[in-house]
């Protein structure tokens, strides 16, 4: 009888938090498609309340956006791609119980997880590369992460070492080892790097606003910026209506949800495909009891 009621009780707290969890994105969908009047008043809480798609036609009338997603497509693909390709070498060299000087090699990669250049200096050595103002610079800056390689590393040592062995006994060689034993049984750490990777590249705005300055390859994330500071930045001197004004904040107000709801829906399509994956990619290798 306990314990139907404890389990009882954890169901309930479960479900309470997950409706804490999942309302700010039912709200942020709801708003975007409600009367902006309505929204700043506070009446919107379940269902939209006047029905309507002017944040999104507001969004979708804007060219930017659509070069914006291509661009940021195409850095999360490609960059992704090549953040998991460094970053499992990296970890596979390392959980190699042959490598000479494992220890240092570990030491080193792990430095920059406490200490780093700074903004200033980074930027000189990037000009002196004359990666400024490429897409190439969005790729390469970040592409690996040390907290990532120690990860990848874990799974990487938890594996049966006597297949490396046995491969090396029939005549493969490193790369032979990596890419016909070692990744097939890697496959959830992989999903948690491709999702570690692909967030950070679709949510990056920081590195493009510094390093590129030709809109063309800019992230979606920076003209999204761009739209709702050009939207809140209004000139009381150039505007004589009282209402225009007011509905131009209340206009860029909704647009704020419609933006978010945009910008959210390529991670959200993607994540339930790594999820399955995730939980075992991170925990594998974690102290047990």
């Amino acid at each position: 009888m306990d314990n139907r009621i404890f389990n009882h009780i954890v169901t309930a707290l479960l479900l309470l938090f997950g409706i804490l969890a999942l309302y700010p994105i039912l709200f942020v969908v709801i708003a975007s498609v409600s009367d902006p009047v309505r929204v700043n008043s506070g009446e919107v809480w379940l269902y939209p309340v006047g029905f309507q798609l002017d944040g999104y036609m507001q969004v979708f009338t804007n060219r930017w956006i659509f070069i914006g997603y291509r661009n940021s497509l195409l850095y999360t693909i490609f960059g992704t791609a090549l953040n998991v390709m460094a970053t499992v070498m990296a970890a596979y060299s390392l959980s190699r119980r042959d490598l000479y000087g494992r220890g240092f090699f570990s030491m080193l990669i792990a430095i920059p997880m406490w200490f780093g250049g700074g903004l200033i200096p980074t930027y000189i050595v990037i000009n002196r590369l004359q990666l400024l103002n490429t897409p190439y610079i969005l790729l390469i800056i970040g592409l690996v992460s040390s907290f990532n390689i120690i990860i990848c590393r874990t799974f990487l040592s938890s594996l049966p070492y006597e297949l490396q062995e046995a491969a090396q006994i029939d005549g493969c060689c490193d790369f032979a080892i990596l890419f016909r034993i070692v990744l097939p049984l890697s496959k959830p750490i992989l999903a948690v790097l491709a999702l570690y990777y692909a967030v950070g590249h679709w949510n990056d705005y920081f590195n493009a606003m510094i390093y590129v300055s030709d809109k063309n390859m800019q992230t979606l994330q920076v003209f999204l910026r761009e739209i709702l500071l050009m939207n809140q930045n209004i000139n009381l001197d150039m505007v004589e209506d009282v209402e225009a004004i007011a509905m131009k904040l209340q206009m860029a107000n909704v647009m704020k949800y419609s933006l978010i709801v945009i910008s959210s829906i390529p991670l959200l399509i993607a994540y339930p495909f790594v999820q399955k994956f995730f939980v075992k990619g991170v925990m594998i290798g974690s102290v047990k009891g």
